[in-house]
Formats: C-alpha cells, sequence, structure tokens
C-alpha cells in the first residue's frame, strides 16, 4: 500500500524529508506547500511528481496525501499540524513539536479527536547505539543510576542567525540553543532516564548579536528517579564538536558521541559486550550539525519515518508519540524559566513560563 506524504514549509528540513522518504519503499512524496509560493516551486522541481499548491487547504484536499510533514519555523507549527488533522491526515512535526505546552496541547488535542497519528522528529532515537543503551538501563546492568550527562558544544555564525527574520526570535525560534538545537539530546536523556523531576539553570547571549534568544545554557537537573544529572548547550564553542551523552551508575558507566560507543564499561560483563562495542565503538562519528546545520544525515529521518507508517498500518504507538513529543518541550521550558527567575523549578509545570520583557529585545 502506497503512502503519500505532503511537505508544509520548504527550507533546508524539508530536503532531508525528502531523502528520508525516498528511501522506504512505498512511501513517496506527492504535494508541497510553503508561504512563500516561489520556494514550494523549486522544491517540487527538485522532487519529480511533487505537486506544489497555492494554499494549504488545497494541498489538504489531496488524496494522495496521507501523512502532512510541518517544516515551518517551530513556532509556526501548531495551525498547519491542526488542519491536517482536521482534514484527516497523519502528522509528523519535525522538531520541536510547538514551542509552548498550550501549542503543543493544541496540536495533540487536534490529532486526538480527528483519531490521526503524531509524531515528532527525534532521529537520534532510532540510533542502535542508543537502542544498546536503552535495553541496557532497562535491564538493570548500570545498578542504581547516579548521573545522566548531555553536551551539545556547537558553533553558528553570525550570518547564521541573520539569514532569516525568525532566527533568534521567541516568536518563531521558541529559544536558542536549548530549542533549537539541544533538543535532541534533551529527548534523548529523557528517554533513556525518565522524567526530570525539577531543574535549575542558567542561560545567557554571549556571542551573537540581534538575538533575543539564548546562545549558552547550563542546567542542573533531577531526574525522577532520583539521578542528578547536566543539560549543556551552546551555539557560541568554535569549532563546534560533537554531542556527547554520559550514564553513570554503581555498576557501569556508557558514553556515546554522536552515534559512537567511546565507553561501555560494566562490573558485571556479557558475552554479547564485545559484539556491542564492535559494532558501534567505530572511529567513525555518524552526520553532526556541529558547525554546519545542513551537514546532518538524514539515517534517522527514514528509520523514525518506517517506524510512523508501520503504527498506522497497525494501529500501534509510534516510538515517539504525542507526550513523548510534549516532554522535551516542557523541559526546555523548565530550563528557561529557571533561568529567568534564578529558582530551581519542578516539574511538572502547571502553565508555560512568561518571556520577561528584557528577554524580548534583541541584542
Amino acid at each position: 500500500m502506497a503512502t503519500g506524504f505532503g511537505i508544509v514549509g520548504c527550507g533546508m528540513i524539508a530536503n532531508f524529508h525528502a531523502l528520508a522518504v525516498n528511501e522506504i519503499r512505498g512511501a513517496n512524496i506527492t504535494a508541497c506547500f510553503d508561504a512563500f509560493p516561489a520556494a514550494a516551486e523549486r522544491f517540487a522541481e527538485a522532487n519529480p511528481g511533487v505537486t506544489a499548491y497555492a494554499t494549504l487547504e488545497q494541498m489538504l484536499q489531496d488524496s494522495s496525501v496521507d501523512i502532512v510533514t510541518i517544516c515551518t519555523p517551530s513556532g509556526a507549527h501548531r495551525d498547519p499540524a491542526v488542519a491536517a488533522a482536521a482534514a484527516g491526515k497523519h502528522v509528523v512535526v519535525e522538531k520541536p513539536l510547538e514551542i509552548t505546552l498550550k501549542r503543543c496541547d493544541a496540536i495533540i488535542d487536534a490529532c486526538r479527536k480527528n483519531r490521526v497519528q503524531l509524531t515528532t522528529i527525534f532521529p537520534s532515537r532510532y540510533h542502535g547505539v542508543t537502542q544498546a543503551l536503552k535495553t541496557a538501563i532497562d535491564s538493570g546492568r548500570f545498578g542504581k543510576l547516579t548521573l545522566a550527562d548531555s553536551y551539545v558544544k556547537w558553533w553558528r555564525t553570525q550570518e547564521y542567525y541573520d539569514s532569516g527574520g525568525w532566527r533568534g526570535t521567541w516568536a518563531l525560534d521558541g529559544g536558542g540553543a536549548y530549542m533549537n538545537q539541544a533538543i535532541h539530546s534533551v529527548d534523548l536523556i529523557a528517554y533513556l532516564m525518565g522524567n526530570v523531576a525539577e531543574v535549575t539553570a542558567l542561560t545567557d547571549t554571549l556571542a551573537h548579536k540581534r538575538i533575543e534568544v539564548e546562545d549558552t545554557g547550563v542546567a542542573a537537573v533531577r531526574f525522577a528517579n532520583g539521578a542528578l544529572g547536566t543539560i549543556e548547550a551552546t551555539t557560541a564553542a568554535y569549532p563546534g564538536f560533537s554531542k556527547k551523552v554520559e550514564i553513570h551508575g554503581t555498576q557501569g558507566t556508557a558514553v556515546v558521541e554522536e552515534d559512537r560507543l567511546v565507553t561501555w564499561n560494566f562490573a558485571k560483563g556479557r558475552s554479547n559486550d564485545a559484539a556491542i562495542i564492535a559494532r558501534f565503538g567505530g572511529d567513525d562519528v555518524g552526520g553532526t550539525g556541529a558547525s554546519d546545520p545542513s551537514a546532518i544525515s538524514f539515517d534517522g529521518h527514514t528509520h523514525q519515518l518506517k517506524d510512523f507508517i508501520r503504527s498506522i498500518r497497525t494501529g500501534s504507538k509510534p516510538l515517539i508519540d504525542a507526550r513523548e513529543g510534549r516532554r522535551s518541550v516542557e523541559i526546555i521550558l523548565a530550563i528557561y524559566q529557571s533561568a529567568w527567575t534564578r529558582k530551581t523549578v519542578s516539574m511538572p509545570l502547571k502553565r508555560d513560563p512568561r518571556i520577561p520583557a528584557k528577554a524580548k529585545r534583541k541584542k
């Protein structure tokens, strides 16, 4: 059974979705729409068989479109996602799901009401090394979990932020290094460790001009399981370094850099440890956006979209469902609230934090 995708928002990330869909047997992109018609036309020309529509409504009436993928700026996800759900289309949303909990909930409610599936793109979950790490945690190999850290020390030029009027704004970017870049690692560490119970954080804009949002932040967290951790994020670390996740416990430690296993050390070895190290411990690091946002791999997108198609056909949950997509946004909003108020913030949040007036002024 063929599965047709419609793309909303035809900027850079839409190209990664096109490459990913092309790798899936029985799936193809059939339609696209962008608020700037020229962008949609360029995308259609680069992807034969795709129809560029002048309005979103027209695209949603296309019967060949089964799944709508939202690739607009982060703060413009809600409206097309809700419209797609109302049209009976399943919905894929590029990270983040949205930039406030209220907007996330509007998307989730629309998909639930219209009985369509929803997923948020977090391709790091689908790396083989991630699944090996998750299995080790769930089977108790780490003993008592004590510490979990994630580091995203990337570099973005001033030209990157100047290249689009929406970049670096609260209204459309929804945040800086945390919401835009480190959200993948935030999702990953919550997937591995479980819910965050409280956050204490500092953020600042240290290296870039004319942006409202942070380019550097550090957050100390306590997980619901009692373990402590840190979540660091920056786009001000030249020349940019591979993202890293470290998991520690009383019986073991694992360190993953991008999709490469750096450390796999347990008090009690198992027969498959050597195979895991051989498979995931190579010298090469997978595609990384450390200094170039266009340098990422689309392999994780392919695996996630395959999983989403499977969930639609079987009526089961995708690995990343509505709740999972919302969780990373809530953690980041708690980080922002803590940084703005200089207080420890408990989770779950009762409401969206209010952006201070001074944070809205471009620096």
